[in-house]
Order: structure tokens, then sequence, then C-alpha cells
């Protein structure tokens, strides 16, 4: 007999190993459940404990949370702390002085490896240098660097003085670039000659300078050079030096800068719907609780771990899950310079195989790749690697389609590692949705259940919470350690994006849609809700990119809408309006690639539209107001079936839908 096809279909569980549960930090949901029920039973109590329990205090706090001016919200404001000192100074004393603390892969395989020990004589005397060149407390330094030990040693080395990083994608592009710097009102930079990636090499001094010359309001005084490659570079004497250098001259012993918990640890551009990035600013002492936290609950680290996560450093998933998290909970990480596809598609497993990693942390858009090639040659695929060390994997990013779970479950794990699918942000500083492996039965495609301290609810336009089984807006009903303090120099900014007055002012709006599954309660990400495209993981604001394509000579109007995509999760598709006439044939196709490229030098090759569409117009309101709804439509290749009744020009879409 034929299934009805209205029925729902039977939820299938992955349940944790029995040894794994066993052993784990939180062994089963009786336990998550418990620690669910502390927090709500005594929220400060329960943050309270965390903090004191996890965190080296130089100055014990008295105060848990201060909310006398929601929503800029403090925790452990009277506590004083240094985040450098906790991931590094504290395992000098208990014994892991002389374990691998690092790690790193180069791009040719070339394999290097630091201690605790080693790690923290590096950063004490960059710090010390940094200190000699007038860098201090509370001033900001850009980094922009690829995948290196140095990057980590020059965001720890910030944080061992209180100065404020910010770190940059080495993949930015000049005009990026410069815009961060003059934001965070940088006082120096640290960067490298070159970058590899992929067997090419890649400036990124030369891109400093260059960034630095379109600004004529620059604050930038230093700029420290890691010597990747040692090819010649152009120098200014008196603000360029190497680090290798300016090391040499310093002591391996640097005092911490002991900062208050609520001090600004480090400033992180997130692309926002209006054009700008917005500088999201953390706190050290409720950053690191959670860097740690999550750590033990949703990693389950272990001493005898090699964490792997392939985020790199420009993102905040490499911030606290390469840089701060992994170090204070002294477990070794694996840092890798290239790409996952150089020089063979094997090169993931190969690395796993041969660094015995035990926990794999990636993105959707890089399962996805590595399914294809795998599926196109045979000889990259897993099977043909040694990947019994793994004992769990982890999804980030994105939301993961359930194809790839399963594939990255049977072919990865020997559907004998959880994975655990984690939904958060930039500005949540870490995990918000997630399972805990040894508690949470899995479900393909599906974060599950919020992390225990975390309140998190579906509502709707008006802040009101809708029943599972109807999407709606994700928030977060209440002020937790790790999150947002502000947009750097822009207090407003922060209270309207994130704490909207339409949702009543008390909610976190994350920006994102989901839906709670009727029966189990489990949360699905449905998708950005704003102006921001998730393209291979990385958030990127429409705005930003409609404002490059608009500031080409040739372009007098354009709009951007993100497309579903098999590889990237989300494509860009523009429209645009060119100054001259239409362009139709091998004309079109020679401005679109000038357009691709045009945008991937003034953002980054990560913005370049994937499609591009010209018409003559575009579809707009009679009060101008142009309808990316249906712009969404007609990329998507879907009938139009909303009310176009207001629209002022409907022949258009008709030119739009034929124009690919």
């Amino acid at each position: 007999m034929a299934a009805n096809p209205a029925e729902k279909k039977e939820t299938v569980f992955y349940y944790p190993p029995v040894d794994f549960v066993k052993n784990a930090a939180i062994p089963g949901m009786d336990a998550y459940r418990a620690l669910c029920r502390a927090a709500e039973e005594n929220y400060e109590g329960f943050w309270e404990e965390l903090a004191r329990e996890n965190v080296l205090w130089h100055k014990p706090f008295t105060k848990v949370l201060n909310d006398t001016n929601p929503p800029f919200y403090k925790w452990f404001e009277d506590g004083e702390l240094n985040v450098s000192w906790n991931c590094l100074d504290k395992h000098l004393a208990n014994g892991n002085a002389e374990k691998d603390a690092i790690i790193f892969e180069a791009d040719d395989g070339t394999v290097t490896k630091v201690t605790y020990r080693q790690l923290h004589e590096r950063v004490c005397r960059l710090a010390n240098g940094l200190k000699s060149l007038g860098v201090g407390k509370g001033d900001r330094v850009v980094i922009y660097m690829a995948m290196s030990i140095e990057a980590v040693v020059a965001m720890q080395a910030c944080a061992r003085i209180g100065a404020i990083h910010s770190v940059v994608f080495g993949g930015f592009s000049a005009p990026s670039l410069g815009e961060r710097i003059v934001n965070a009102g940088a006082v120096a930079v640290i960067t490298a000659d070159m970058q590899i990636r992929g067997g090419r090499r890649l400036p990124l001094k030369a891109i400093v300078d260059e960034a630095l010359a379109l600004n004529d309001n620059h604050t930038v005084k230093n700029i420290v050079v890691y010597r990747r490659t040692g090819d010649g570079i152009p120098f200014t004497e008196g603000r360029d030096c190497w680090m290798d250098e300016l090391m040499a001259r310093q002591s391996a012993e640097c005092e911490p800068e002991w900062v208050d918990a609520e001090h600004p640890l480090f400033i992180l551009y997130t692309s926002g719907s209006t054009g700008n990035p917005k500088g999201a600013q953390h706190a050290s002492g409720g950053f690191l609780l959670w860097a740690i936290m999550t750590m033990r609950w949703t990693f389950d680290i272990k001493p005898s771990d090699v964490f792997w996560c392939t985020a790199d450093i420009g993102w905040i998933t490499g911030h606290t899950y390469n840089a701060y998290g992994p170090l204070a909970t002294g477990a070794t990480i694996l840092l890798f310079e290239g790409v996952p596809t150089y020089p063979h598609a094997g090169r993931f497993w190969e690395m796993i195989d041969k660094h015995k990693v035990s926990i794999f942390y990636t993105a959707p858009t890089a399962i996805r790749s590595l399914i294809k090639a795998s599926s196109e040659d045979n000889r990259v695929a897993p099977e043909h690697y040694d990947l019994s060390s793994l004992r769990l994997l982890g999804s980030v990013g994105e939301p993961i389609n359930p194809e790839a779970w399963l594939w990255f479950y049977r072919h990865i794990g020997k559907e004998r590692c959880p994975i655990v699918d984690t939904f958060w942000q930039t500005e949540t500083g870490g995990h918000v949705i997630a399972p805990m492996p040894g508690a949470t039965p899995l479900v393909p495609g599906s974060c599950t259940l919020p992390l225990p301290g975390l309140s998190v609810s579906v509502v709707d336009e008006t802040g009101q919470e809708l029943p599972w089984g109807q999407g709606g807006i994700l928030v977060i009903n209440r002020p937790w350690p790790s999150m947002i303090r502000t947009v750097w120099g822009n207090d407003e900014r922060y209270k309207t994006h994130y704490w909207p007055e339409e949702l009543g002012g008390r909610l976190y709006q994350a920006g994102d849609g989901a839906i709670r599954d009727p029966q189990t309660g489990y949360f699905t990400i449905t998708g950005r809700i704003d102006d921001v495209l998730n393209v291979s993981g990385h958030a990127l604001g429409t705005m930003e990119v409609e404002s490059v394509l608009s500031a080409h000579p040739m372009v007098a109007e354009a709009a951007v809408v993100g497309k579903p995509d098999d590889l990237t999760g989300e494509s860009i598709c523009a429209f645009v309006i060119l100054k001259n006439e239409l362009p139709k044939g091998e004309a079109a196709k020679h401005i679109a690639s000038d357009l691709r490229k045009w945008v991937s030098r003034e953002i980054s090759p990560i913005a370049r539209p994937k499609e591009i569409r010209f018409g003559e117009n575009l579809p707009k309101t009679r009060s101008g107001k142009i309808m990316r709804r249906l712009l969404r439509v007609i990329a998507r290749g879907e009938e139009i079936t909303q009310d176009i009744s207001t629209l002022e020009n409907p022949a258009i879409l008709e030119q739009l839908r034929q124009s690919l």
C-alpha cells in the first residue's frame, strides 16, 4: 500500500556509542537536563559557579550580572584576569609545559610543532616587542595573516598586554582591509610578507600598504611583518619591521596586563545589511568562559585529543576554536595553511591519518566539495586512509543538509563518531544550539537543542513565541556571558540591529529563521531573515556587494540576492542595470566577467557573484523600492505567485527571467 505523502516521516535518531557516553562531560540526557534546570532555577548562580570553577582570576569578581542598562549587559565586571595567562601560563605549572600546543602543517606539507612552553615564550617575546613599539592596553591592532603559528602568537600577544586585536581574513581586499583599519582606529598592523595557499604565493604586506595608501585618516604607526617566504618587499623606514628581528631583541618573560572582565578582548568585523561592516566587540571574561565551556561540553575535550578546526583565524570560529578555547583547555591543536584540495582532494583525510586527529570540525561546504571529489576520483576517497583516531566530528558555518551529514557520519566517522552540528555566530562568541555528544540523540540536518544556560525561542514579528512546528525568528531570551557587548563605536546600531523595538527591545535577534520539531523540540535553522548571505559559511551583506557593483563605471544600479547552491549552500545572484544599452551574447559574458573580477578585487573572491543577470530596470514599487522578494524567486527559477499589484514595471520580470 502506497504511503500517504501527507503523513510525517518517522524521525530517525542516531545515538552516541555507549563507551562515549560513559566518559563524556555530559553523560546522557538526564545530566543535560540537570544543567538546564540549574540555570533556570538560579540563573546568576549557574554562571557564577561556572566562572569560578573554570576561569583563573587575578582578582575574583563579586558581581555576576549587571543588567541596569539593557542591552549593554556586563558580566563579572569587577573581576580581573588575563586571557593569555589563562591559555598559556597555567599549563607551565600543571605539568603540560612540554605538551604539544600546536601542530602546524604548511601548504607544502612541512610540519612544525611547538610545546606550551615554546608558545609561551614566543607570545611573551612578541608582547614585549609590541610594548617596545608603544602599543599598550586598549590600543587596537589589526592582524592580517594567513593560518600559522605566528597568527595565534599575534592574537595571544595582544591579549597579554591588553591590546584589542581585530583579525581581518587574509582574503579580503585592500579597500575592505582599509575600512576596518580606519574604523578600529588601529595603531599597528601585524601581517606577513606572503601567504601560500594551494601552491600559490599571495601578497599580504603589499595589500596592507595599498590599504593604508587608500586612507589618509588612518592611525597606523607600525607594521610588524612575519617573514613567511622572505621575498623582497618594500619597507617604510621607521614604520615597518620584521617580526623575528623584533622578537629576538626581547625578553622571554612578559608579566600579563591584568584587565577587568569587561575589557574588550577583540573586535571582529562581520558583514551587515546596511553596507558597512559591523565591528562585534567581545569582552575578555565572558568570551573566555564560554570558549572553555563549549570545548568541554560540545567537543567533550580530553587531554589526549588532537583537535582540528579547519576555520581560518579571520573568522569567529578560528578565534574561539583555534586561538583561545583549545589552548585554554590544554588541548593539542592542528593548524593548516593550505586548502583541502591541494595537492589532491584527499588532503584532509591524509592529515587526519598522519596527525591522529581525534576531533575534526569543518564546514558543510568543505564536506560537500570532498564528497564530489571522491565520487569523481576514487583515489582520494576517505576509505583509502586510516581515520580510526577520530572520535568526534563537528559541522559549522551554515546548516548541514541531511545527505552531507549522513555521508560524513558513515564515511568519515564510520558510524561510531557523534556529529555536533553547531549553530552560533560571530556575535554569540561560541555555540548556542548544538548536540551534547554524550547525551543528545542526533537527527541529520538539525542542530538539536540549546546549550545549558541559553534560553532560545522561535517568535513572530511582534516577539510572541510560536508553537513548535511553525517557522519564525530565532531569538535568545536572556543575556549570557559570551554575547557581543556592542558594535565598535556605534552603540545605537547595536541596539537597533540586535535588540529591535519591534520585538520589544528585550530579545536578542540572531538574524536567522528557525523552526522547532513538534515532537522533539529540536531546532532546524531555515536561513537568514535579513539581507545577509551565507556563502560557504561566510556572512556577506547584500548591500556591501551591491555598493561595490554600483561603484563600477559601467553600472547604473545593482541588486543582489542569494539562491540555494549544492556546493556553497548559498550563492550570489546579481541583477545589474548598465549605464549603456542592454548587453547580449559575448558582450554580456565579457562584462559579467569584468564585474566578477571587480567585486573580487574590491571585497574578496568569496563575494564574487556566481550569476549575473542584466536588465533594463529592476522590479520596483511605485515608490521606487526594489522588490527583492521577486528577484529571489527569479534567481531560484520559481514561478511568481506573490502579489505584484504594487509593481510599477511588471514586464521587467520576464526580461530578467530570460537574461541568464
